[in-house]
């Protein structure tokens, strides 16, 4: 079995997208129907920079998802293959749910910009500038964190693990001084490294709760449909098809965790041996240090990757 994983926020960079759509008028009108649906010209910021502005989280979220998609978009048309004959499931990391969920049909493509757009606003103006972060944690697992972010929580400040990354890297976020504390207590329970993190908000903790309201408002306004392939939940690390089920998670995951370490072990037992990356290079690293077993990845990027891909499948 094969799933098509898309990557989160984080794996942007100035010049993302340019050299397929040089390539491809498909991956270009991809381009062109987001800032048609955004009403800005968020291609020439993904081409040109700067990247202080790429970097916005309004503005990152619908570059990734684009960039994703129209890989795939390339993949299809140009490969004459479809997702659901090649993949029996997608999956994302965070904002990349939604990538996942565009590819297998559940949101058209300018819906999905609209929505990322409306999220990366909701979860910016959630948290005042400088009061909260995220920290990864480098040779922590899951216990572990947990254990610091329960140490590190005093006085009503929240911190709390964000991402379950792999086995060997976990994401924690909440009130800075909180997240700051945990860095600074990192030897004592025996973990390698704190690196805060350099985003502009603590996303996937409690403190996202009026980012949580307002997705759940774009989302009673953009129902999801059914997809065509089952998506795995970030929440849940589990498959799901329900539409309903899928507009309820995808409120829960703006301050839930992101278990993609879990999800990707959920994958593998399901018998999925394949794991194709979509528009970056960030989850097949994190794939292969979760999985249990023998398992191939592909990062999916350049036109040579793509008929690279193509011959294999």
């Amino acid at each position: 079995m094969r799933a098509f994983i898309f990557p989160g926020q984080g794996s942007q960079s100035v010049g993302m997208g340019k050299a397929l759509a040089d390539a491809s008028v498909h991956a270009r009108e991809v381009f062109q129907e987001v800032d048609d649906a955004l009403g800005q010209n968020l291609f020439k910021l993904m081409s040109e920079g700067p990247e202080s502005d790429l970097t916005l989280t309004e503005n990152a979220q619908p570059a990734i998802m684009a960039n994703a998609i129209a890989t795939l978009r390339v993949l299809e048309i140009e490969g004459g293959i479809s997702l659901a004959d090649k993949a029996q499931y997608v999956a994302g990391h965070s904002l990349g749910e939604y990538s996942a969920l565009c590819a297998a049909g559940a949101f058209d493509l300018g819906t999905t910009a609209r929505l990322l757009k409306v999220r990366g606003q909701a979860m910016q103006a959630a948290v005042p500038v400088g009061v909260g972060a995220m920290a990864a944690l480098l040779g922590a697992d899951i216990d572990t964190a947990q254990k610091l972010a329960d140490a590190s929580a005093a006085e009503g400040e929240i911190v709390t693990v964000a991402n379950d990354n792999d086995p060997s890297q976990v994401v924690i976020s909440g009130h800075k001084a909180a997240v700051e504390r945990a860095v600074g207590l990192v030897k004592d329970y025996g973990i390698k490294r704190g690196v805060l993190l350099p985003v502009s908000a603590p996303f996937h903790c409690p403190l996202m709760q009026p980012a949580a309201e307002a997705m759940a408002a774009a989302l009673t306004e953009n129902a999801p449909n059914a997809p065509v392939v089952p998506v795995i939940a970030n929440v849940t690390a589990a498959p799901v098809s329900d539409a309903e089920t899928i507009r309820n998670l995808l409120v829960q995951q703006v301050t839930g965790r992101v278990r993609w370490r879990e999800s990707v072990r959920a994958m593998e037992e399901i018998g999925v041996a394949h794991f194709v990356e979509l528009g970056g290079k960030v989850l097949t690293p994190m794939v292969k240090r979760s999985a249990t077993g023998e398992v191939e990845t592909s990062s999916i990027i350049t036109m040579d990757d793509i008929e690279a891909l193509l011959k294999s499948l």
